[in-house]
């Protein structure tokens, strides 16, 4: 896709108004509509919000991020960010404000997840990408960003299966699975 084509994607997609009840993301210059989240998902998301510390960190759901530089718009299940440094207002977040961003895996959203977020946040120099995947029971904490573009990614890959803590210590925290559900009768797939 040619910049001019990304940016008539990108001013589309700036207007564009979903039906109730879909998701819709911008992701390398491709518009994304997703269903509405399950409740293992949506259990998932509030279980790991309650564990951001307030004094430090806001943890936002349905944050949209600015990536510089791509032509993209992901929303993120989670978004924390420093208190300090959240700005006023505005729909989008700059990405160099943004401490981590956390992705509950959905039964059509593991490519997604796995790959093409990955590339976008490690892009925008995102430092902390934690995918949370009740398909596998297990979270995938990726670290240390480099790279440009879709050759971005993470350095460090840390896999924790749900039930043991995770320390994520660019927050100086270590998360509770233990609680974190499961999709039944849902295919394994093979990431990361």
């Amino acid at each position: 896709m040619t910049a001019v084509d990304e940016r008539g994607v990108a001013e589309f997609f700036e207007r564009f108004e979903p039906p109730d009840g879909l998701k819709v993301e911008l992701l390398r210059g491709e518009i994304v509509m997703m269903a509405s989240p399950d409740l293992v998902h949506n259990l998932i998301v509030l279980l790991t919000e309650r564990q951001i510390p307030l004094e430090r960190w806001y943890p936002l759901q349905t944050q949209d991020v600015d990536i510089v530089d791509e032509a993209s718009e992901p929303v993120p299940d989670l978004v924390v960010v420093e208190r300090d440094v959240l700005p006023g207002s505005g729909r989008l977040i700059p990405c160099s404000l943004i401490t981590m961003v956390v992705e509950v895996v959905s039964k059509t959203s593991v490519q997604r997840d796995y790959e093409i977020k990955r590339s976008i946040y490690a892009a925008g120099k995102v430092p902390v990408y934690l995918i949370v995947d009740p398909i596998m029971a297990q979270c995938v904490l990726l670290t240390r960003p480099v790279g440009k573009g879709e050759d971005a990614d993470y350095q460090r890959q840390q896999i924790t299966k749900f039930g043991a803590p995770l320390p994520v210590e660019d927050l100086g925290l270590e998360l509770d699975t233990t609680e974190f559900g499961t999709f039944t009768n849902v295919k394994p797939h093979r990431y990361p």
